[in-house]
């Protein structure tokens, strides 16, 4: 079977970006591929983390995993900082990744912004080890965001170096799988940003642990338009037009909202709204919101209020995840030449 590997960074509350973007797809990824879910924890702290905070976070997002339907006995879900391999095998790849791929990458640029002497190596060197925690288990397939593209591509130019520098066939050459038009949620508050934990407004997004009282408060002040809701004619192949994007940014996202929780096409939930305005979709929106997040939330909530099943789910999940990674880090290390009992 064809393999998954796919991580969640423990650095901020899972919100319905997380849900709809990850946790949704990789619940329907189980019945199609072998499943590797991990936890990373050692991105995480890329920037700094509250080491106090971390592993309740790091128990909050298995907890979303399992919530929203993951079976750790199908698939495989761990804390990256468990397996060794992936800092292992990154050392290799830092070794063969070249500056100047790393210098192209676009999203340290941004994350970095105007401080990029004062951000860490580890925020640097970030694709290597993304490539070390895809290639210790010789994933086939990685589902992927368009933010995440361009370090997918590095992985497979790192893959390529690898086999080439050494004349072997070790790493396979990767396939993304790109997500689709109702993946890439966006801010409450500015339909032009994506939707993220780390914005300062609590009110930019629906956490997966909101009550249902909170959920309804954000969407009736998320941030809309004056003008009536639109017709199909918007609706192209791959979700709304870039022109309708770019003119009512906020109708298309709480459209793309309401459409994926309620996994129906776009087009039919545009023709439901057409000509009216944004009272009845809210409503609307709060009800299927509170309906598909609110058991999801409760049962988050208990598992880290009583962390044992999580705390075993990580442990069970990271001695499989060893098992898998640590014969290809050895044959890795002997590829390269090193020097082994």
């Amino acid at each position: 079977m064809k393999r998954i590997f796919s991580g969640v960074q423990p650095s901020g509350d899972l919100h319905l970006g997380n849900y709809l973007g990850a946790l949704r797809n990789f619940v329907r990824l189980q019945d199609e591929y072998d499943c590797i879910y991990c936890v990373v924890d050692m991105h995480a702290i890329t920037v700094w983390q509250d080491p106090n905070e971390l592993p309740n976070k790091t128990r909050e997002v298995t907890a979303g995993f399992l919530a929203a339907g993951i079976d750790p006995k199908r698939a495989l879900i761990f804390n990256q900082s468990q397996v060794s391999a992936h800092a292992e095998l990154a050392w290799i790849f830092n070794c063969v990744a070249r500056l100047g791929w790393l210098n192209r990458m676009t999203q340290f640029k941004d994350k970095a912004g105007k401080n990029r002497e004062k951000a860490s190596v580890g925020l640097y060197a970030y694709p290597n080890l993304q490539a070390a925690d895809i290639l210790a288990y010789k994933a086939t397939h990685v589902p992927v965001g368009e933010d995440q593209r361009q370090h997918l591509e590095l992985t497979r130019d790192i893959a390529q170096k690898f086999n080439h520098d050494f004349g072997v066939e070790l790493f396979p050459i990767i396939e993304p799988l790109i997500q689709g038009a109702a993946t890439k949620i966006m801010s409450l508050r500015d339909g032009t940003k994506k939707m993220s934990s780390s914005e300062p407004s609590d009110m930019s997004r629906i956490n997966m642990t909101d009550e249902a009282d909170a959920v309804a408060r954000k969407i009736r002040k998320a941030k809309s338009d004056s003008d009536v809701l639109p017709d199909a004619s918007v609706v192209g192949q791959g979700g709304f037009t870039e022109a309708f994007r770019a003119a009512r940014p906020e109708a298309a996202n709480l459209l793309t909202i309401y459409a994926a929780l309620c996994d129906r096409d776009l087009a039919d939930v545009v023709g439901i709204f057409e000509g009216q305005g944004f009272a009845k979709l809210k409503s609307e929106l709060t009800d299927v919101a509170v309906q598909r997040l609110g058991p999801m939330g409760s049962e988050m909530k208990r598992m880290v209020a009583d962390s044992s099943h999580v705390d075993a789910v990580l442990r069970d999940g990271a001695e499989r995840a060893r098992a898998i990674a640590e014969p290809v880090l050895e044959e890795a290390y002997r590829v390269v030449g090193f020097l082994r009992p």
